[in-house]
């Protein structure tokens, strides 16, 4: 399928990208510019900001309760952004939806970006607080039942990591996975897969900008080789949580995601792998609004109803 129309005329309007080294703190200034103002944010129950003091240090996190009830589900959700971009608010709309269709309260977790904060400071603070969800149950008023992960990108390598990092230590409350166009391989060899070089160019992230990109994480501490920063080398997925992967028919890590997938099967784990025709990498945080890609909050809400 071709690239969605409204994407397309999105993309062809972007700015030439200034040349010369990354700049995190302008790139993360520009982000926050386009968050939304309080007023036309999607309502729900309550939205606290709350500092959870974990075994990783006291981390900030954003809790989204979308119906007044005694107890909720609990989905500890991790934003993207290359491992240096992203925060609370740019994906506050992400996290509002998600807790509005599932039913379940959202834990969305401001960890410690890169280059400030080397390997592995972000994926500790967030499975610090997916531990701190599951001791906190009470004042958290969890349910018991559901704890899911979610991320979408870079948050995604962080779901894959942590439910693995969690069945070697030993915890098994993490119920579902969720990953949204996933990165899981930080070898950016353009010849390991051929979405590498069919969505190369033209699609807003391109393949050429993936090695810059990840290399403040990488430069950081995260070895390309360690399963914990690209998780589709684990050897052995037995046993992890039942997984939904959300691909992107032209983003360069669509493959990845759909090769975990199939990986996650042969393992014998439930994992439940749905491309979007006509999306691009970030779709779920920048084009959810378009008809056509509205349904992967209600899609993510029914693989989280099946246990």
């Amino acid at each position: 399928m071709t690239l969605h129309p409204e994407i397309a005329t999105f993309i062809a309007g972007l700015p030439t990208p200034p040349e010369g080294p990354l700049d995190p703190v302008a790139m993360r200034a520009a982000d926050e510019a386009h968050v939304a103002p309080l007023e036309e944010r999607l309502p729900l129950h309550a939205v606290d900001d709350v500092t959870a003091k974990t075994t990783s240090g006291e981390v900030p996190v954003r809790i989204y309760t979308p119906v007044e009830a005694d107890s909720h589900g609990v989905l500890v959700y991790f934003h993207g952004g290359a491992f240096f971009l992203g925060s609370l608010e740019t994906h506050d709309h992400v996290a509002r939806s998600l807790a509005k269709e599932t039913g379940l309260k959202v834990i969305s977790v401001g960890y410690r970006l890169a280059p400030e904060a080397a390997y592995p400071a972000g994926l500790d603070d967030c499975y610090a607080v997916v531990r701190w969800a599951a001791e906190e149950s009470e004042s958290l008023a969890w349910d018991g039942t559901t704890l899911a992960i979610a991320g979408d990108s870079s948050g995604g390598t962080f779901v894959a990591a942590i439910a693995a990092k969690a069945q070697d230590d030993g915890f098994q409350r993490i119920t579902h996975q969720i990953l949204y166009y996933p990165s899981l391989d930080l070898d950016f060899d353009i010849d390991r897969y051929a979405s590498l070089r069919e969505n190369a160019v033209g699609y807003g992230m391109e393949t050429a900008g993936l090695k810059p990109f990840n290399a403040f994480y990488t430069d950081g501490g995260a070895d390309p080789a360690d399963p914990l920063a690209s998780p589709i080398k684990r050897a052995d997925l037995t046993g992890l949580p039942p997984a939904l992967i959300v691909t992107a028919e032209h983003d360069p890590l669509r493959d990845e995601g759909e090769l975990y997938g199939q990986r996650l099967r042969e393992a014998g784990v439930a994992a439940t792998v749905s491309r979007y025709e006509g999306a691009v990498h970030g779709f779920v945080q920048h084009f959810s609004w378009i008809p056509e890609y509205q349904g992967v909050f209600a899609q993510t809400r029914d693989f989280l109803s099946r246990r």
